[in-house]
């Protein structure tokens, strides 16, 4: 297995998309991080998402820079960001699809991959017309945290532990 690369982290304050169906969206920035601290059950401190619900599948996400990468050359985009998808942690070299139902550690911090990332059409806007169904079955992974611990970027790790 190759080194997976962590290269991005971000959070967010408040949500601009989740709950704002039928209206404008909000106006917060998803602020890059040289680390997250991941709290068991909770989510990531100071993200949007943390102490949301008891549970919650998406305490955090993680999304594949090849994909974003792949999208800027599909869609033309020449100014882009990862942090327009507002996941938390942008990886290279992880098929993070794999990682569904299973427990996978990354910086010695154990998290459960819940479910498919999916992305919504939000993204039209958010990126541009076209995001949304280009991204549809590779939006990234939800997980929830087991372990608390922090992740640092840019990083790469050895190896990604699965089981």
């Amino acid at each position: 297995m190759r080194a997976v690369e962590i290269c991005h982290l971000y959070i967010s304050p408040a949500h601009n998309f989740f709950g704002h169906h039928g209206h404008e969206p909000g106006d917060y920035d998803a602020a890059e991080v040289p680390t997250i601290e991941c709290v068991i059950g909770r989510g990531i401190r100071h993200d949007r998402f943390f102490d949301y619900r008891e549970d919650y599948k998406g305490q955090i996400t993680f999304f594949a820079l090849e994909v974003f990468e792949e999208l800027c050359a599909a869609l033309k985009l020449r100014r882009c960001s990862p942090a327009l998808l507002r996941r938390n942690v942008i990886v290279r070299d992880a098929d993070l699809n794999a990682l569904i139902g299973e427990d996978f550690e990354v910086q010695g911090v154990t998290f459960r991959g819940m479910e498919e990332c999916r992305p919504c059409y939000w993204m039209d806007r958010a990126i541009a017309p076209g995001a949304e169904n280009f991204l549809k079955g590779r939006g990234g992974l939800r997980a929830r945290i087991l372990t608390n611990g922090t992740l640092r970027s840019p990083v790469k790790v050895p190896e990604l532990v699965v089981g």
